[in-house]
């Protein structure tokens, strides 16, 4: 078990406009410039959420079942792919607006960070009129190295049981 301590508030700053940043390079498809701010062990986990009685005990999440288990090899691979005429899920491209919020930092050693934050993230595509929102936290780990902070691990645990979009190939 890695022991926490309160971030001071350089790291907090850092670690919150990480978070932005890369909202805004998801919002504008910048898709090579995120790859840039994934560490090369990266885990990025999507759990599916389970649906429990008041009565039961345990997580509220699978830790079986996931919508997404990726990792870096992956990722780069997802990214490569949005840039060819196979990307059939994303054509035509998504619309997106990612909000981040209620952003928490906590030091996990010298160099790295758990920073937990809230998303709202909507989505639209083509003409369409109809729209997706995706709600959820965000448990991250962050690591500060010699070209700046980059994402470790990432845990989406989202508000729905049931997904709210035909497909869910955008990255959260």
């Amino acid at each position: 078990m890695t022991t926490q301590t309160a971030a001071p508030s350089t790291t907090y700053d850092a670690c919150a406009a990480f978070l932005f940043a890369e909202a805004e390079y998801l919002d504008d498809r910048r898709f090579t410039d995120w790859l840039a701010c994934l560490s090369e062990d990266l885990v990025y986990e999507v759990p599916v959420r389970l649906t429990r009685s008041l009565t039961e005990s345990g997580s509220d999440f699978s830790t079986r079942g996931f919508h997404m288990r990726e990792n870096y090899e992956t990722m780069r691979m997802r990214v490569a792919r949005l840039s060819t005429e196979h990307a059939y899920a994303e054509d035509p491209p998504s619309r997106t607006m990612r909000q981040v919020s209620n952003v928490r930092v906590a030091m996990r050693g010298v160099n790295e960070a758990s920073v937990k934050s809230k998303f709202l993230m909507y989505r639209s595509r083509g003409a369409d009129t109809t729209y997706d929102l995706l709600a959820g936290e965000r448990r991250d780990v962050l690591r500060e190295m010699a070209d700046g902070w980059k994402l470790v691990r990432r845990e989406v645990l989202l508000a729905h049981t049931t997904i709210p979009t035909l497909n869910l190939a955008v990255f959260l």
